[in-house]
């Protein structure tokens, strides 16, 4: 059950992050030789949930661990993408992928938070009902 809610709160985090990089790369849209940045957590949080399902213990801390890394150490990735600009300027960054790419995280940011809603709405019933 708290499970949900931690994976739930670090997509929350992720598209908080997407967003604030979203909003940098529109402020620097006339910025000569700007680079525009991503986010990439999707792909890390999957790796992490369907990866090797072999899980080794560390019994010692120079051993080496082995299987996915625990939930607590996802984190969301920020990188610069490189590609070639069809602009003079150097700039990569197209104001119009950035404004639907920033529509896309605000609705997978308010859906998130209705099934945080609704996981907390779930623990609440049960606690009321179960006096």
């Amino acid at each position: 059950m708290w499970e949900n809610i931690d994976l739930l709160a670090k997509g929350l985090y992720a598209a908080t992050v997407r967003s604030n990089v979203i909003a940098n790369n529109i402020a620097n849209v006339d910025t000569p030789n700007f680079k525009r940045s991503e986010v990439k957590f999707e792909e890390i949080l999957q790796e992490a949930l369907n990866g090797n399902k072999l899980k080794g213990y560390i019994t010692h801390p120079r051993h080496i661990p082995i299987g996915p890394p625990p939930i607590d150490s996802i984190k969301p990735e920020i990188y610069q993408v490189n590609t070639t600009s069809m602009r003079l300027d150097g700039n990569n960054v197209d104001i119009d992928y950035e404004m639907s790419q920033l529509a896309k995280n605000q609705l997978y940011y308010y859906a998130l938070v209705q099934r945080v809603s609704g996981e907390l709405n779930s623990i609440m019933t049960a606690v009321k009902d179960g006096r």
